[in-house]
């Protein structure tokens, strides 16, 4: 299509979504010709039928969107406005033409509380579209990722392979580091973000509202991942660029966040190494609407915990090591959850491998995930340690080597809930290895897939006679849930065996 055609689909995008009124259709068209730098435009809504009506275009909806900003965007790199016609720089620009169609942050803010007052689902559901809308959440690159399920003693295991989050450019690297280092914003949960230009090293913000909300008595933002890796993958960061703590407050803000969204989980990841999430430097969340392996788990041991009879407390039936707390009273949860970090901080039980610190350098934390269920508020506490030895130089209780050629990342607050994000390069990988696999090709004789051998020696005599691609890649996803859930025993301090189990009583005894 013409540029005039692309302005006009994109403006009639955003009038049938939602994102602008048709009050606003001229005014969109403007600031689009400014990005542009045009000042000639020709109407396209509709040709003019024998009686003098227009013929309105058909309505669109975000699979239009896709091919919409590509054109756009190669018109852009055309006219020089592009600096490479690279995903970073194509990322940087589409962004800028989204912000032409984003209602302003008050605007959605008022619309959100507005939409509260009614129920916080219709609150939610109202700026989750807009997230998509607006391109923040680009729904045409997550429809890419690959997901499915796997079955396990612990119950069904979500597996997923992302390909919706751009991988780095080796030149966008090298430039970076050319770049003189910024201190605005802070990181990438800075509220600053909102509206942000970005930069090569930065992504650009114009298209992301986030909605101000009260935690722990002080002002916090809400907003969405980008990447969506469940459904409605929330972020929900401390307006001051402040670090992580594992702390009684860090249980006050999960449950204060619960509280004004009921039909959402929120979970933090740990605040150490190896065990903890990727930015430590800036206080933060992540919940959403979705239900995972681990909350569908059942209690394997009920315990009592004196002082807090009235909390049902247990052992949860799960690959890592989780205490699951319920009560009606949040506050009881929070003072019992603070007192069993206390406590997990400071134990040491050598013949578990569990040591408390190392020269002061602290090992023990939690990963804690709340929810409402029922008339019961919940509370899983994940017991974690982030130990090294000279056999597990990558972590005690992190995935083990033989294991590194599907997954060798931190298992995080995600994954500890039975969602695995397994890294891109398994898609060609595996289309490699099945293709290796049908034709009876030496594995280890490709340096691509060599690392795969041991694993597929392992398990594909067990399957002799499936050896057509397609049932060959299924074999592979169920097998790869298998090795997810032994990663993710890997990860429990105690394991689940009889001597595991009563190695994590003795922990419940101390309490």
């Amino acid at each position: 299509m013409t540029f005039c055609e692309n302005v006009t689909g994109l403006v009639q995008y955003g009038i049938d979504t939602g994102l602008l009124p048709e009050e606003e259709r001229i005014y969109a068209v403007n600031r689009i010709l400014e990005v542009f730098g045009e000042t000639e435009y020709e109407d396209c809504t509709g040709e003019k039928e024998g009686n003098g009506n227009e013929t309105p275009l058909l309505k669109l909806n975000w699979k239009n969107l896709e091919n919409i900003m590509k054109e756009l965007l190669d018109y852009g790199f055309q006219k020089g406005l592009l600096k490479e016609n690279s995903v970073l720089y194509r990322d940087l620009f589409d962004t800028r033409i989204m912000d032409c169609l984003t209602p302003r942050p008050a605007q959605v803010t008022a619309e959100f509380w507005k939409r509260y007052a009614k129920s916080p689902k219709k609150a939610t559901d109202y700026y989750y579209k807009l997230s998509q809308d607006c391109d923040y959440i680009r729904r045409y690159r997550i429809e890419k990722d690959l997901r499915w399920k796997t079955a396990s003693r612990y119950g069904e295991m979500d597996l997923s392979i992302n390909l919706s989050k751009p991988e780095k450019d080796p030149k966008a690297i090298a430039a970076a580091a050319g770049e003189t280092k910024r201190a605005y914003p802070k990181c990438q949960l800075c509220v600053e973000n909102a509206g942000y230009p970005g930069r090569i090293d930065h992504p650009a913000r114009q298209n992301l509202r986030v909605i101000p909300i009260p935690v722990n008595q002080s002002p916090w933002a809400f907003q969405y991942s980008p990447y969506v890796y469940f459904n409605e993958h929330c972020i929900v960061l401390n307006s001051r660029h402040v670090p992580m703590k594992m702390e009684r407050d860090t249980f006050v803000k999960l449950f204060d966040f619960v509280k004004l969204f009921p039909h959402y989980f929120l979970g933090s990841n740990a605040d150490l190494p190896i065990v903890g999430g990727s930015i430590f430097t800036h206080d933060h969340y992540q919940g959403g609407n979705y239900t995972f392996a681990m909350e569908k788990a059942s209690v394997e041991i009920a315990v009592t915990i004196p002082g807090f009879e009235e909390v049902e407390a247990g052992i949860v039936k799960w690959p890592l090591s989780v205490l699951r707390l319920r009560c009606p009273e949040s506050e009881r949860l929070i003072d019992l959850a603070a007192y069993v970090l206390e406590r997990w901080r400071a134990y040491t039980d050598e013949a578990a491998e569990i040591l408390a610190q190392t020269d002061g350098t602290p090992h023990n934390t939690v990963t804690p995930i709340a929810r409402k269920s029922g008339d019961c508020y919940e509370l899983d506490l994940t017991l974690r340690n982030n130990r090294k030895s000279k056999a597990h130089p990558w972590g005690i209780f992190h995935p083990h080597e033989d294991k590194h050629h599907i997954k060798k990342e931190n298992i995080g607050l995600i994954e500890v809930m039975g969602l695995a994000v397994l890294p891109a390069r398994l898609q060609a990988e595996f289309d490699l290895l099945a293709e290796y696999i049908v034709e009876g090709k030496e594995i280890g004789g490709c340096p691509e897939i060599a690392k795969h051998k041991d694993w597929v020696k392992g398990f594909l005599p067990d399957y002799r006679g499936r050896l057509q691609k397609e049932a060959v890649m299924e074999l592979l996803k169920q097998e790869t849930g298998k090795v997810f859930t032994e990663v993710l025993e890997d990860a429990g301090v105690f394991k689940c065996t009889p001597e595991g189990r009563k190695a994590f009583l003795k922990f419940i005894r101390t309490l």
